[in-house]
Order: C-alpha cells, then sequence, then structure tokens
C-alpha cells in the first residue's frame, strides 16, 4: 500500500511539471508562402543546402522588437538561431524571386501550423541600394514597413492571407522582410522573401 502511494504522488508530480516550467518560446509557428520565403523554398526542396530549416520552414522564431531590438544585422532572416543559419546565407544574391509588379496590390500569404495571440504582421522592404550578395543588415532595410496589419491580441487563421499595396518605383532584386510580433510572449517569427520588380 506505501508503494502505490509513492507511485502516486510521483506520477502526479511527472504530471504537474510540464505546467510549472515557464514557457521559453511562443507556440505559434508559421512562415508566408506567397512570395515564396527562404523557409518556404527550403521546406519545399527548391533550394539545397538549407539545414535543419528543411523540415522546419515554419520555425524562424527570435526575439521580438526588430527595429529597435530582434535579431542582430546578419540574422535577421534567420531570427537569431543558429539552427537556420542558411537563410541569412546571400549565396551570392542567387536565392530564387518571385516576380512582382511595383505600386500594384498584393496578397501576402501565412502558413501558420500554430495559431497564437498576435500584435502584428509588419512587411519591410530593402532599399534600392540594397545588395543581395551580401547578409541582411538593418541599414538595407527601410526604416518604416510599407504594410502592417495589427491583431491586437487575436489569434490569426491557419492559412492567413494580407493584402497591401507594394512600394512604388522599385525595379529589380529586393527583399521583403516580414515580422509576425506574437502578443504574449517575448519572441516574434520572422521571414524573409526574394522578389524581383
Amino acid at each position: 500500500m506505501r508503494k502505490s502511494t509513492i507511485l502516486a504522488t510521483l506520477s502526479a508530480s511527472v504530471l504537474a511539471l510540464p505546467f510549472l516550467l515557464p514557457a521559453s518560446s511562443a507556440s505559434a509557428h508559421g512562415y508566408i508562402s506567397s512570395p515564396a520565403s527562404r523557409s518556404a523554398l527550403c521546406g519545399e526542396g527548391k533550394v539545397k543546402r538549407c539545414g535543419d530549416i528543411q523540415w522546419e520552414p515554419q520555425s524562424v522564431e527570435g526575439p521580438k522588437g526588430y527595429p529597435a531590438g530582434g535579431p542582430p544585422d546578419g540574422q535577421l532572416c534567420a531570427g537569431a538561431d543558429g539552427r537556420w543559419a542558411p537563410l541569412d546565407n546571400p549565396r551570392n544574391g542567387a536565392w530564387p524571386t518571385t516576380p512582382l509588379t511595383s505600386g500594384a496590390s498584393f496578397s501576402f500569404t501565412w502558413e501558420i501550423e500554430a495559431r497564437h495571440s498576435t500584435t502584428s504582421f509588419r512587411y519591410y522592404i530593402t532599399k534600392p541600394t540594397w545588395n543581395p550578395a551580401t547578409p541582411i543588415s538593418r541599414a538595407q532595410i527601410e526604416s518604416t514597413p510599407f504594410l502592417t496589419v495589427p491583431y491586437h491580441g487575436a489569434q490569426p487563421a491557419a492559412h492567413q492571407v494580407h493584402t497591401g499595396t507594394l512600394p512604388a518605383g522599385r525595379t529589380g532584386r529586393a527583399l521583403i522582410f516580414a515580422v509576425w510580433d506574437v502578443d504574449d510572449t517575448d519572441n516574434a517569427f520572422y521571414s524573409c522573401s526574394d522578389v524581383t520588380f
């Protein structure tokens, strides 16, 4: 009888353990499928030598606070997570691009595998002087997002679409840097899409 009491106490302790541990990251996961993000291209096998991101294109999570905080320069596309470092490799400017029309309306599509309370989605673009053969830094990205979609703590849908107007007067290659700010954690999800206007 004493043995069963000890086993019952241990079982209850083990079951309660996950609730006592602090949550270190958001339970949300997602990536941009259109225009194809670097994560999507790796996950679909269209780009090789991506490392583990090919198995987890939805997992590019890092500290929030961009642009004042967040991932450091050179680690923006990977969210400062070394597991996803191949996303920050400029590949000599050879990432495949999605053709877009400058100044036109466009719908950005997220594939969200685990929904989470959200502050906003923000979309930035590289400056016309951006060099696609170098790692991304804040100095290469316009300081103001061209599209912000506030959520005020609501949960996004599993297949989330945001429509906005692309920056006008753009030609050539650019990178769209998207930030999904989780509302109730210190993290955000990051997504980089290479495009050609």
